[in-house]
């Protein structure tokens, strides 16, 4: 049975930070007898966030336990923490950064918790074998993720096997081509399947290691956390990974595509009013049919399909920067009513509007003001090229 430390964050002051433990916490949030041990596998070529950002996230878990108000009795941190690598001493990342490591440590010894990391040093990772000491690994744990790309270690070492999984958006497609027997999700954050976590792309794994912390020791430990390091407590597994706007801007760059950057803008700014394909194929210049045509193959999309990503876009920013009724943001937006608003957000974002717009206020995000959300606020997710290899 896992126990829990008691640790219940009560605030967090600029300085020092500190966290208090209520009595009443400690019905839910049991006494740890022992640190949970965490082994995050690297290797050369390795995505350096993908093993300093889970890293970081535990080791302010421990941090935020050592300097509760109350250490009478509290046992151990609750994390040991280890970097591994075959043969260990020092692994330069995918950056040019050495990482300090450890040697894998003997398949049978005890871990609590195996995490993955990705990079583009994976491939030559499993040309290596490692695949083979992660399945040996793996059962002595009791719960095994990957970060990004990591997934396909998983993959090589047969976890994944009739499993759901997510990878880095530009790999999601080179995972389900390499291991059918996966079933492959390209929009969620992080995925949960059963013992077998995975995340999305480099910084999903922050989410990841911020779901655990919440596994292991409740909300409130995991909401400390994730304040300290001044990002959301966790966004959804389900949610996408990057904006809609941008997925736009990604999705089949044929040539002749840039012929509609003007008009995305222009459409930004008319959102509120009735943009059916022969108004959108006039302020292109071009006629229905063409455009239509043009259109689809320069983005993937269709005009209608597009539209409507790029409105679920803008009531996105809407929620999380203003305090506007959800029925504004739909009418401002081009929704023409709050349902639709909502079914077309579950289809892209795979949360509601009213729990996007929590969870930005649950964060410290000013939901309330009308612009400028402050340092508690979502950066708009930047366009990362996809890594050579995997």
């Amino acid at each position: 049975m896992t126990t829990r430390p008691r640790f219940l964050p009560e605030r967090i002051a600029d300085e020092p930070l500190r966290v208090s433990l209520r009595p009443e916490s400690r019905r839910r949030e049991s006494l740890c007898d022992e640190s949970r041990r965490i082994e995050i596998l690297a290797f050369p070529g390795v995505q350096l966030l993908d093993v300093s950002g889970p890293l970081q996230v535990f080791a302010t878990a421990n941090d935020l336990f050592a300097t509760t108000d109350d250490r009478a009795g509290a046992g151990p941190a609750p994390y040991t923490l280890r970097v591994a690598a075959a043969g260990g001493g020092v692994v330069r990342s995918s950056a040019g950064l050495g990482l300090a490591t450890e040697p894998l440590p003997q398949a049978d010894a005890p871990v609590d918790t195996l995490v993955v990391a990705g990079g583009r040093g994976v491939d030559g990772a499993i040309a290596d074998g490692l695949p083979a000491w992660v399945a040996a690994r793996a059962p002595q744990a009791r719960r095994v993720a990957s970060v990004c790309t990591g997934a396909f270690l998983l993959g090589a070492a047969g976890l994944l096997d009739g499993r759901r999984a997510v990878t880095h958006w530009t790999r999601c497609a080179a995972l389900a081509r390499r291991h059918p027997e996966v079933r492959v999700e390209p929009d969620p954050i992080f995925i949960r399947d059963g013992a077998v976590w995975t995340s999305a792309g480099v910084t999903a794994g922050i989410d990841l290691a911020l779901a655990l912390v919440e596994a292991d020791l409740g909300q409130a430990a995991a909401l400390a956390v994730a304040r300290h390091l001044v990002v959301f407590l966790k966004r959804p597994g389900g949610q996408a990974q990057f904006s809609t706007v941008l997925s736009q801007q990604v999705l089949s760059p044929v040539p002749g595509g840039a012929r509609f950057e003007a008009l995305q803008a222009w459409i930004a700014d008319h959102l509120a009013e009735d943009l059916t394909v022969p108004r959108l194929a006039e302020a292109a210049g071009m006629s229905p049919r063409g455009f239509a045509r043009h259109y689809r193959a320069a983005t993937g999309l269709t005009p209608a399909r597009a539209l409507e990503r790029q409105r679920v876009e803008a009531a996105r920013r809407l929620l999380a920067e203003t305090a506007l009724p959800v029925k504004r943001i739909a009418a401002r937006c081009g929704f023409g009513s709050e349902e639709t608003l909502r079914r077309s957000f579950l289809r892209h974002v795979a949360v509601a509007p009213a729990a996007y717009r929590q969870r930005f206020r649950a964060a410290g995000a000013g939901a309330g003001v009308e612009s400028g959300a402050g340092q508690g606020a979502p950066v708009a997710a930047a366009g990362a090229p996809a890594e050579p290899g995997i």
